[in-house]
C-alpha cells in the first residue's frame, strides 16, 4: 500500500503523501489483479496454490485506507483464494492512525496481527525523521488493539536514528519489553542515496537531522545491545531483525509466518505497487531445469496506474519475469535461509538439490567460515554475531548471478 500520512526522511519505498481521490481508484487496480491471479501465475509459467495461511497488508501505511476500502481489499482476497481458518492475517498501521471505525474494519475481516512502525519511543527520535506519533500514543494503540481482542502486536524500532544516543535507545527497548508485544522488528538505519535523510548525509549536510545521525560503528553498537537486551528481557532472536516471546502453553515463538515464508523459500504472491512475488515453476518450464519464477510490478504509483486492464498488468508482470534456475535456487536458499538464527540445514539442501550441487558453494562456505562470518552448528550453517552484523556482504558471495532472464 504506497499512500503514508506523511514521508520519513529516511524512507526509500515505493510510498508517499496522495490525494485520498487516488484511493479508491487504487484499491480496485489492486482487486482486479487480485481476481487475475490465477490467469497471471499459468501465463508466467508458475504453480499457484489457491489456499491461504497467511495475508500481509504493508505499506506505506495501509491504516490510512477508509474502512471500506480495507474491508474491499480483503473481500477480493477470500472470494478468489482458500483462506484457512487458522490464517495469520497482518496489517501494517502507524501509530496514530488506528480508529475505533479502522479496528472495527479489521476484526471484522479476519485481521489477527498488527505491525506497529514505532521506530521509537523518544518523541524527539521520532519527530526528527517525520514521524506524527509521539510514545503516549503508540501506548494508547497498544492498548486499544489489546481490548479489541488483537493481542498480537509487532513493533518496528530503527537504531541509527538522529539524536540516538545510548540511553535513549534503552528508553526505547525498555518500552519495548514493557508493553509484552510478542514481537519486535530491530533495523539499522541504511543510509540510501535515494530517500531524503541520505542524500544529506551523503553529503555532509546538516537537514533533516543529519549531523545527529549516529555513524556506523555506534548504530552497529545500537542494534548488539537491542540483541541483548531484548533477550534479557524474553524476547529472542529467530532472524537477523526480528526477535519473538515464546508461545504462551506452548512450544517454540511468535514468529511472524508470513516473513517466514521468504526466508525458506515457500511461494508467495504480491499485489499492488511495488509488491513481488515467487511461484514454484509449472510442469512446462520445471522439465528445461527452471526451479521457481520471480517477478514484480512497478516501484512507483504512476507506473502501477498505467496498466488500465488485465492484459496490461499481464505485459507489466511479464515484462519483470525472471526464471530461477537450479543453481541460483541453491544459492537463495543459502543467502535467505541464513538470516534465520537456526541457519541452513546441509542435510536438507542435499536431498533437494544434490552433493555435486552443495560442493559447488564449498569454496564460499569454507571462505566464510575462516573469516569467522559463518559457522557449523550439527548438520547446520548458521551466521556468528559477527556474521549478522556483516550479513550483506555475506548474502553478497553467494549469489552469482545465475538467474536465467527470459521475458
Amino acid at each position: 500500500m504506497p499512500f503514508c500520512r506523511t514521508k520519513c526522511s529516511f524512507c526509500n519505498f515505493a510510498s508517499g503523501v496522495f490525494s485520498r481521490a487516488l484511493f479508491d481508484r487504487y484499491v480496485g487496480q489492486v482487486c482486479a489483479e487480485i481476481e487475475a491471479a490465477n490467469d497471471t501465475a499459468r501465463d508466467l509459467g508458475g504453480q499457484l496454490d489457491c489456499r491461504v495461511d497467511s495475508i500481509y497488508l504493508g505499506g506505506g501505511t495501509p491504516s490510512v485506507l477508509a474502512p471500506d476500502q480495507l474491508q474491499r481489499l480483503f473481500r477480493a482476497v477470500r472470494e478468489n483464494f482458500e483462506v484457512e481458518r487458522t490464517a495469520e492475517i497482518t496489517v501494517e498501521c502507524a501509530p496514530g492512525t488506528i480508529s475505533g471505525e479502522v479496528i472495527d474494519a479489521l476484526l471484522g475481516r479476519g485481521v489477527n496481527r498488527v505491525s506497529l512502525g514505532v521506530q521509537s519511543f523518544v518523541d524527539k527520535e521520532s519527530s526528527s525523521v517525520g514521524r506524527l506519533h509521539s510514545r503516549a500514543i503508540t501506548l494508547d494503540d497498544i492498548a486499544r488493539l489489546r481490548s479489541s481482542g488483537i493481542g498480537n502486536i509487532s513493533i518496528d524500532l530503527i537504531a541509527g536514528l538522529p539524536h540516538q544516543t545510548e540511553e535513549s535507545w534503552q528508553l526505547s527497548l525498555g518500552e519495548t519489553i514493557g508493553s509484552g508485544v510478542p514481537h519486535v522488528s530491530v533495523y539499522m538505519l541504511e543510509v540510501d542515496e535515494d530517500s531524503r535523510l541520505g542524500t544529506e548525509l551523503l553529503a555532509g549536510g546538516s537537514r533533516y537531522h543529519a549531523h545527529f545521525v549516529p555513524d556506523d560503528d555506534r548504530t552497529a553498537d545500537l542494534y548488539l545491545a537491542a540483541c541483548e537486551s531484548l533477550e534479557q528481557g524474553g524476547v529472542q532472536q529467530y532472524e537477523i531483525s526480528n526477535f519473538a516471546r515464546p508461545v504462551t502453553h506452548g512450544i517454540g515463538l511468535r514468529d511472524s509466518k508470513h516473513n517466514l515464508k521468504y526466508w525458506t523459500r515457500q511461494p508467495y504472491l504480491g499485489f499492488g505497487v511495488d509488491a513481488h512475488s515467487m511461484l514454484f515453476a509449472g510442469d512446462d518450464l520445471h522439465a528445461t531445469g527452471i526451479e521457481a519464477v520471480r517477478f514484480a510490478t512497478p516501484d512507483s504509483l504512476e507506473g502501477y496506474s498505467a496498466a488500465n486492464d488485465v492484459a496490461a498488468r499481464a505485459e507489466q508482470l511479464l515484462a519483470s519475469r525472471t526464471l530461477v534456475n537450479a543453481q541460483a535456487a541453491l544459492e537463495e536458499s543459502f543467502f535467505l535461509g541464513l538470516r534465520l538464527n537456526r541457519g541452513v540445514s546441509v542435510t536438507a539442501l542435499k536431498a533437494q538439490f544434490g552433493d555435486q550441487a552443495i560442493g559447488s558453494c564449498s569454496t564460499v562456505i569454507a571462505e566464510l567460515i575462516e573469516d569467522g562470518l559463518v559457522e557449523h552448528w550439527a548438520d547446520r550453517l548458521r551466521l556468528t554475531s559477527k556474521g549478522r552484523l556483516l550479513s550483506n556482504e555475506v548474502f553478497a558471495r553467494f549469489l552469482r548471478e545465475e538467474t536465467v532472464d527470459l521475458h
